[in-house]
């Protein structure tokens, strides 16, 4: 197995790969996200592995953050974006050694940790980070609630002439706007 850094994102099969992964995400769309990840090289890294019998069998992307990333203490910090091995070609090693070489590139970055994350759901991936040496940090459940927009609520309004507008008044300029 040979692992190496995509430098073009008119690579068919690193956009194979992420298909198969993020198989909601148009050719299209993968391929704006693949070429802006290459303009960005110390910030983004995309990693192919191939091998002799199969051709290329698994990618990982990583990128640096600088902002907070949940279950971390220092910054930057390294994340792993996308981790994916074809099922044909698992449990030989290529997940490891691609993460081993995503660890490579942090590093070089002045980065000491390797974040990731992976659906709750996702318990596949979970005991995969977990074999790949990963800790779990924190397990989160988002929410969403949907909003009902009413007749009385308004659009901000910048300050005109440095006078704020008040409800009463802008409810009129809206209204007389909209006439």
């Amino acid at each position: 197995m040979k692992i190496e850094r995509l430098a073009t994102a008119l690579d068919p099969d690193w956009l194979r790969l992420r298909l198969e992964l993020w198989p909601d995400g148009r050719a299209d769309e993968h391929l704006d996200e693949m070429a802006a990840f290459l303009v960005e090289p110390e910030r983004y890294a995309q990693f192919i592995a191939r091998s002799a019998e199969q051709g290329a069998v698994g990618f990982a992307e990583a990128s640096i953050r600088t902002d907070h990333v949940n279950g971390t203490k220092s910054a930057p910090v390294a994340f792993l974006e996308g981790l994916y091995v074809s099922p044909g070609a698992r449990k030989r090693g290529e997940a490891r050694a691609l993460v081993e070489v995503v660890a490579q590139w942090a590093t070089s970055r002045g980065c000491v940790e390797l974040a990731s994350d992976t659906p709750i759901e996702n318990e596949v991936s979970q005991a995969v980070h977990r074999k790949l040496g990963f800790a779990v940090t924190e397990r989160v459940v988002y929410f969403n609630k949907t909003l009902k927009p009413t007749n009385a609520a308004l659009p901000a309004r910048p300050a005109v002439e440095g006078r704020v507008s008040s409800n009463a008044s802008a409810r009129k300029e809206i209204l007389r706007d909209s006439e």
